[in-house]
């Protein structure tokens, strides 16, 4: 399986499958290799299926597990009846083999401080993966900072609750987590940038048997055992990729640094010998390279090869199948994705090979179908329903025109060339204003003195109040004003 890429890809070919509109963040494939899933950024499931495509590489179904949540994660149970759907969701989705879904497991309470006393996950999800050999076990972990271990026959309640051993006080997300090969280990990536290992054995707990405090400088996109139970892979943010040996776990076997990742699935795999392992990388707009697959020596630790797999997309999750011996490598950016599968013609089975030499089905004259062209006859003017007439008369009395309805006064300033009434009523009015012969005082006078000028004929003449206090009335005394103060 190794001479594929000792022979520097000579023979190697590529397919790729059905497009979408964003980056396919998530990959599985069956033991059999018959059905593919990819999620993906635009929040769908697709799935494919290899015995019944042609080359087209159209998928046979298309999911959305949850409206608005991208999918992280997919995982298919030990005997590929079920798989699992982890998205940005709280909830985790169990599908069956068509796609028809199972059920959902339950959302805890979020007020609930103790994530041990709540029911499920409070915040969205980020890894998942079905037990290696028990077909009803499924481990999640989320953004609330806790792993739980289902039981898929009881979607209301979980099996364990797992809290990370953190330096502070405090919720911290666990960005993945994976089983071993046995299904008795799991390993969990933390957002402090601590692995930590945890042994299923009686009475165990949430204290982790392993810790790595800096494992990483910061969060963890991916964790894999090896079948051996020898060596732990980590891939994270911080562009790197290590080797790390589970027996002494204080430092790294070996750092692979300049491995650009800006995606928080991004992932690494193993060779079905596990003689090499691979990981994708992010497209980097500064040094103008693309998403490369970069395979490593297991045993001398060193790089053995790079693949270009696009030259503006960005490398996320690969996987290398053991049966059909393919690599499937999925890309994409904020617009676009889509998931590439390399093959060799001599050295894979099935798979890509059913697809390449299934062409579509030419188009036969007994394909030939007579359109038939339907006519509706009261959609013609001539069978139309005429309008009644006193709908008639209502419209044409709102039309001014058809009614000869005289012009209604102004009642405001005025618009489309027709005076209004707050500048008077009249034109004559209108036009002295405008022109300046009717001037308006009231604003350069005194109040106090536009209203004392008529205390006068008011003293003399009372026509209201004044003449009922007549004889009662004192007399008024003014204040006189500030000018004849200053006057004096």
């Amino acid at each position: 399986m190794r001479r594929i890429f000792c022979i520097g890809f000579q023979r190697v070919m590529k397919l790729y499958l059905e497009a979408t509109l964003k980056v396919v963040s998530a990959l599985a494939v069956d033991h059999t290799g018959s059905r593919v899933l990819s999620g993906s950024y635009d929040y769908s499931v697709r799935m494919y299926d290899f015995q019944g495509m042609n080359s087209r590489l159209q998928s046979f179904r298309q999911l959305e597990p949850f409206e608005g949540h991208q999918v992280r994660n997919l995982s298919w149970s030990p005997s590929a009846d079920r798989f699992l759907c982890v998205s940005g969701s709280a909830q985790a989705k169990i599908y069956d083999r068509d796609g028809l879904t199972l059920g959902e497991f339950v959302k805890g309470d979020m007020y609930i401080r103790d994530l041990k006393n709540t029911k499920g996950h409070i915040s969205g999800l980020t890894c998942g993966e079905w037990h290696p050999q028990a077909k009803e076990t499924i481990l999640t972990s989320s953004e609330d900072g806790s792993l739980r271990i289902w039981d898929v026959n009881d979607f209301k309640s979980q099996k364990q609750v797992i809290k990370p051993k953190l330096a502070r006080p405090g919720r911290v997300p666990v960005t993945t987590c994976t089983w071993d090969r046995e299904g008795k280990r799991i390993a969990g990536g933390i957002g402090d940038g601590s692995i930590q290992i945890w042994s299923l054995k009686p009475g165990w707990g949430s204290r982790p048997d392993v810790f790595v405090e800096k494992g990483h400088s910061e969060d963890i996109t991916c964790l894999k055992f090896s079948s051996d139970g020898q060596i732990l892979l980590s891939r994270s943010f911080d562009c790197s990729l290590k080797v790390w040996d589970l027996r002494q776990m204080k430092e790294a076997l070996k750092v692979f640094e300049n491995l650009p990742n800006n995606y928080a699935q991004t992932n690494i795999a193993f060779s079905p010998d596990e003689h090499l392992f691979l990981t994708g990388t992010s497209f980097e707009r500064e040094s103008k390279t693309g998403g490369v697959l970069c395979f490593y020596n297991r045993a001398k630790l060193e790089l053995v090869s790079r693949v270009g797999i696009s030259p503006t997309f960005s490398v996320v999750r690969c996987a290398w199948h053991p049966k059909l011996n393919q690599i499937f490598a999925t890309a994409g950016d904020k617009s676009q994705g889509g998931t590439h599968v390399l093959y060799d013609p001599t050295l894979s089975e099935r798979g890509a090979l059913v697809c390449v030499a299934s062409a579509p089905r030419k188009k036969s004259l007994d394909d030939f179908e007579v359109q038939p062209v339907i006519h509706n006859p009261h959609a013609l003017p001539l069978f139309r329903d005429q309008p009644s007439r006193k709908r008639q008369r209502e419209k044409t009395l709102k039309d001014p025109l058809k009614s000869h309805k005289p012009e209604l006064p102004m009642t405001g300033p005025g618009f489309g060339g027709r005076v209004g009434v707050s500048k008077g009523s009249l034109l004559t009015q209108y036009l002295l204003k405008q022109g300046g012969m009717i001037k308006e005082t009231w604003m350069e006078e005194d109040p106090r003195e536009a209203i004392l000028k008529f205390a006068d004929a008011a003293e003399k003449d009372p026509k209201y109040i004044a003449p009922a206090y007549a004889q009662t009335q004192p007399d008024p005394v003014f204040a006189k004003s500030d000018s004849e103060d200053e006057e004096k």
